[in-house]
């Protein structure tokens, strides 16, 4: 289990700059659809902290806001200027703030991975990621609409 600790991170371009404090409510890796766009990879990496320990020090940045195919809504933090994520705010974990896990300082890749989700979306050249749980969805999943993300549909 993680310590009771201060973390520091940021952008691409070093314009923005955040912290965080205290210890992760749950760290993620994603292979849903969203999280490959959102991140231009395989997959996305979360790192979830309590919304009142989380600041941005320094920078210009934007969100952009969508609703999901379960009809929830997302909202990701990026840079104005590198456009690199910094965070994403899902309606489904209200106070919370999931930090986009390539952006802490070095170490970098700090946390255990606690939740793996969207397994029936992960690319066939990943390997086993050790985690205490994993699911083929997650479990707040529950379509109301398909959508074309990339050009394929996300939904079964």
């Amino acid at each position: 289990f993680w310590m009771y600790k201060k973390y520091s991170g940021g952008c691409l371009c070093g314009s923005v700059r955040y912290e965080v404090e205290g210890s992760p409510e749950v760290t993620a890796v994603c292979h849903c659809r969203y999280c490959q766009l959102r991140s231009g990879s395989a997959f996305g990496t979360l790192v979830y902290f309590k919304e009142e320990n989380f600041k941005i020090m320094s920078g210009e940045y934007s969100f952009y806001e969508f609703t999901s195919e379960s009809d929830n809504r997302w909202i990701n933090q990026f840079c104005k200027n590198c456009a690199t994520t910094i965070t994403s705010r899902l309606e489904v974990r209200p106070g919370q703030v999931g930090v986009a896990g390539g952006t802490f300082d070095p170490p970098t890749f700090w946390y255990d991975i606690t939740a793996e989700v969207f397994t029936r979306s992960k690319a066939h050249f990943v390997s086993d990621i050790p985690s205490q749980r994993k699911s083929k969805t997650i479990y707040y999943y529950s379509p109301k609409k398909n959508e074309e993300l990339g050009k394929k549909i996300i939904s079964d």
